[in-house]
């Protein structure tokens, strides 16, 4: 009895060995500028990381996947997401696009048209439709040497301030933190804007270096912004794709064809996966904040259109930009706001209008 025992276990053993030997490890990281409580990290955790092994696993595949998770800038700071990206820095990543108004301006363009809609899934099914057809939208990837697998698109933006906004005047001499192309929203309005990120917003409030933020629940809550800025006023200035997740090219291409041909049905869930969550977020925030003593209220409708038309025309200014580069873009623009109408968009301000 014993010597059968020895020789099932035995087997089992030299089993396991050759199983461990038909397995192939291969190592990728995957990073991002900001930490993973963070809904579009998030998203990259939930998809690619937690389901690439087991979709391996139920292929036969003899591949599996290291994850080398970095969040959070243990890498790079939210100003080089691309350059990350590009250099090869981390194998996959999230990209804020919203930062590279120059290397990516049509990434930009819903930055260019606040105030359009409110509704991210109509803004992540543009924003795909887009780069699917339009091969302008396909290079500005293609020439950072990233792979595109999906866009990240945001709650609506909101007003989180030390003080209470019931009309644009209270706005006046007050300094407007906001993330890269979000400052031109708050032109126009005799407020001045300081450039920040998310993670940096905390404590330029708390020390006087802004009054405001202008920044989507899903991304203020987290790090507990109307702590220092406890009057959120919902003035619904539009929910945009403002990212990407992606992976560096050089890195995908090497990667074997069964590997890539797992990976990449996977990567494109990430764009409904951080819809999912924002939404969730969104619901989960708006009661939290209430809870913890934010004074939330609504800017009439009066003063949202007054505020969408004192901007100045961000985007002819968009479109004379990139016309100067060789790209169509009055034709994208015009393209653009007729797809955000068909889709059910109803604009506070007409964009392509006067381009």
């Amino acid at each position: 009895m014993k010597l059968i025992t020895a020789l099932l276990a035995g087997a089992v053993a030299l089993s396991a060995s050759a199983a461990s030997a038909q397995t192939e490890t291969i190592r990728l990281t995957i990073a991002s500028s900001h930490p993973p409580v963070i809904p579009w990290v998030l998203a990259m955790k939930n998809t690619v990381v937690a389901k690439a092994n087991k979709a391996l696993e139920a292929k036969g595949s003899k591949y599996r996947i290291e994850w080398n998770e970095a969040y959070g800038g243990v890498l790079y700071n939210f100003e080089n997401t691309i350059e990350a990206i590009e250099q090869g820095i981390t194998d996959f990543g999230w990209v804020g696009t919203l930062w590279e108004p120059a290397k990516m301006p049509l990434q930009n363009i819903m930055f260019a048209t606040p105030f359009t809609t409110d509704d991210p899934k109509l803004s992540a099914n543009v924003m795909l439709s887009l780069m699917e057809k339009n091969p302008n939208f396909q290079k500005e990837w293609a020439s950072q040497n990233a792979v595109y697998f999906g866009a990240t698109v945001s709650d609506s933006y909101q007003l989180f301030t030390k003080f209470p906004v019931t009309k644009l005047e209270d706005l006046k001499g007050k300094k407007i933190l906001a993330a890269g192309a979000v400052g031109a929203w708050a032109e126009g309005l005799g407020a001045s804007f300081v450039n920040a990120g998310i993670p940096t917003f905390y404590n330029a409030l708390q020390t006087g270096v802004g009054d405001g933020v202008i920044l989507i629940p899903s991304g203020a809550v987290p790090i507990k912004l109307h702590e220092v800025a406890p009057y959120v006023t919902y003035v619904n200035m539009g929910a945009v794709a403002f990212g990407g997740f992606a992976a560096n090219k050089k890195k995908w291409d090497s990667l074997p064809q069964e590997v890539r041909d797992v990976l990449a049905p996977i990567a494109r869930e990430y764009t409904m996966e951080n819809i999912n969550i924002v939404l969730d977020r969104e619901k989960k925030g708006l009661e939290r904040m209430k809870s913890e003593g934010a004074k939330i209220s609504t800017l009439p409708e009066a003063e949202r259109k007054r505020w969408a038309e004192a901007m100045p025309n961000t985007a002819k200014a968009w479109v004379e930009a990139n016309e100067k580069k060789g790209i169509p873009a009055k034709q994208i623009m015009t393209d653009y706001m007729a797809a955000m109408r068909a889709a059910g968009a109803k604009p506070a301000r007409d964009w392509d209008k006067g381009l």
